[in-house]
């Protein structure tokens, strides 16, 4: 009984040990903290700027972007350059009530230096002065200066309606 009591103790140990060692790590200060923000604020003043090519030079070579459009598929530079060319021809975005967190993360899947932000976006159609308030936050990716990877979430439901679309219930 001592032996099965003695396995027991050690293989919990083990156990916990191996929990603890792969705990990720997550820090608000860190070298390039400030440089990180600077990049995602940079993207987001050329936004409202509707300077889709500075937005661009803010991306690294490669660099993939999630969520726009309300897809789940990812987007290219290039393709963000074409999608950011017709909203920005189409609406006036003006950013609100921003917020900006650079955390950098180790030993875990999402290893890396983000900015996480959360604003509101207010969208004005340049052709009929009707506004649309978008509740946004993302999370970008950032290594040597540059995006190299950015996720958009906002309510897409809310983007429709504010534009006339209706839900349809399903027959029952």
């Amino acid at each position: 009984m001592k032996i099965f009591k003695t396995i027991l103790a050690s293989a919990l140990m083990l156990m916990l040990t191996t929990l603890v060692s792969m705990a990720q790590e997550v820090t608000l200060e860190f070298q390039n903290a400030t440089k990180a923000m600077e990049v995602v604020q940079t993207y987001t003043k050329a936004l409202q700027a509707g300077d889709v090519a500075k937005m661009n030079a803010q991306f690294a070579p490669g660099a993939m972007i999630y969520g726009l459009g309300g897809g789940l598929d990812s987007l290219t530079v290039a393709q963000h350059k074409e999608y950011y060319t017709t909203s920005t021809n189409t609406y006036k975005h003006s950013l609100s009530q921003e917020l900006y967190l650079p955390v950098k993360v180790s030993n875990n899947w999402n290893e890396g230096e983000w900015v996480l932000a959360w604003g509101t976006n207010t969208l004005t159609d340049k052709a009929s002065g009707k506004k649309i308030e978008v509740p946004y936050h993302t999370a970008s990716q950032i290594a040597n200066g540059k995006i190299t990877f950015i996720r958009y979430w906002y309510d897409m439901l809310s983007i429709l309606q504010a534009q006339g679309f209706k839900v349809t219930p399903p027959a029952k």
